[in-house]
């Protein structure tokens, strides 16, 4: 093997042991957007009031350096029920509240506009997907005894 090639390869070895420790290239160490918590028992009496439906709530917080745009992305729960973002832009270092009930949208809060409850109060799952259905992030729970769980 010649010098030059043995140098090259030597340099390839070098860059591919330093990628997974995120000195070049690596955008998970830059952060991710995933959920953050749920809080899945509204406090007070499950009357599926609004403000009751709207104590029910996942956050979503964005710890990259960049905006990200969760146009089209989607959060589920086990029972697949489902709500989609619109055209909705979550800021660097940003959260946003998905809320159950009814509201008007801002950049903190997003309203499902549901009448009926989606987090079971015992155990479920909250999925985060893109667009195109590649799934970002879940966090489960299965504690009737709290309220809420930080992912």
């Amino acid at each position: 093997m010649t010098r030059s090639r043995l140098t090259a390869l030597l340099a390839t070895c070098v860059v591919a042991l330093l990628l997974p420790l995120g000195t070049a290239g690596g955008a998970q160490a830059a952060g991710a957007v995933k959920i953050s918590k749920i809080h899945y028992n509204s406090p007070g009496k499950d009357d599926r009031s609004n403000a009751s439906l709207n104590g029910e709530w996942v956050r979503i917080t964005n710890s990259t350096t960049k905006a990200v745009s969760l146009k089209g992305w989607t959060l589920t729960d086990a029972q697949k029920h489902t709500y989609t973002f619109g055209t909705f832009t979550l800021g660097s270092g940003k959260s946003v509240t998905v809320r159950t009930g009814s509201g008007k949208n801002t950049a903190s809060n997003v309203y499902q506009n549901r009448r009926a409850y989606v987090w079971n109060n015992d155990k479920d799952t909250a999925t985060l997907r893109k667009a195109n259905g590649t799934k970002v992030h879940s966090c489960s729970y299965n504690n009737p005894k709290v309220e809420f769980k930080n992912c």
